[in-house]
């Protein structure tokens, strides 16, 4: 295996944070870097079994074995319809309630989207609830994901061409990872991620936090260059990751990329108002965003 050149160092938030010399893009990157794993994650056990008349638990093939994920049901109308793969905060590797009705101050199913029509597929990863692999913490993941939407786009009831991915918190920072890996999404829509996992604390992560260059393959803020679908990141004014995502915002370049600071919200009240807002936008074939349209949120 090749290894990663090192060649500055950035002050990252009062960190030293050492920048590996990037190849071409982020794709590039993960071809020669290979990721050591220390540490496993607590096993979650067997994902919940969904109501048959909202979910389905089904089991997709991914690079590490089959993996469980749930899966609005067919409509049933001979159509194909606009999907979004949607990846949960917290420990994002395993799946569970996203069906039972939530707060609009804190939803994190999400279910703006599966209200609205769109077709929602929630994809465990590896090492998480019953699933084989071990838990790779923002790396080996992606490529479950993908796997995932390549399941998501065969359903003789889904668009191919209109699927998206989104996630919160977590699941923000693994979407934008997946967004600079690749560009198979028609949009991404990250809420509340980080600009390195660093600012986890420790928390989602099983590689030596030591490793800067194991850091370097799962922060979102050093791949931004390499995002070639229109992705836009979000956080609450209140009490969430903005500090974090305003560096991304200042250094970034890619005229993909864009940053909503939501005022009045905090990182968890913004799913609701923001899913109801992207959902209408899914449906109706145009995603294209501006400051205006998210004013009084």
């Amino acid at each position: 295996m090749k290894t990663l050149l090192l060649f500055t160092i950035l002050i990252f938030f009062g960190c030293n944070v050492v920048l590996a010399e990037k190849p071409l893009d982020y794709a590039g990157a993960r071809k020669i870097f290979a990721t050591k794993i220390v540490k496993q994650g607590k096993n979650a056990g067997a994902p919940d079994l969904p109501p048959g008349d909202i979910f389905q638990l089904i089991r997709y093939k991914s690079p590490v074995g089959k993996l469980a994920a749930y899966l609005t049901k067919d409509p049933e109308d001979g159509k194909k319809h606009p999907a979004i793969v949607w990846i949960t905060g917290g420990d994002n590797n395993s799946i569970g309630d996203v069906w039972s009705a939530r707060s609009k101050s804190n939803d994190q199913s999400a279910s703006a989207f599966r209200k609205a029509g769109v077709v929602m597929m929630f994809p465990s990863q590896r090492g998480g609830n019953d699933n084989p692999g071990k838990r790779e913490g923002f790396y080996g993941e992606a490529d479950d994901i993908l796997a995932a939407t390549n399941y998501l786009a065969k359903l003789p009831y889904v668009d191919p061409k209109q699927i998206y991915l989104g996630g919160h918190s977590t699941g923000g920072t693994m979407a934008m990872l997946v967004g600079e890996y690749s560009d198979r999404y028609r949009a991404i829509f990250a809420l509340g991620p980080v600009a390195t996992v660093a600012h986890y604390g420790g928390h989602f992560i099983y590689h030596n936090p030591k490793d800067e260059n194991e850091t370097i393959m799962r922060s979102p803020a050093f791949w931004l260059d390499s995002v070639k679908s229109p992705m836009y990141v979000f956080e609450g004014a209140n009490d969430g990751n903005w500090d974090s995502i305003e560096w991304m915002k200042e250094n970034n370049k890619n005229h993909l990329v864009q940053f909503f600071k939501i005022s009045g919200h905090n990182h968890f009240s913004i799913i609701d108002p923001l899913g109801k807002i992207l959902a209408k936008k899914i449906i109706d074939g145009k995603v294209e965003l501006s400051e205006k349209e998210l004013e009084g949120l």
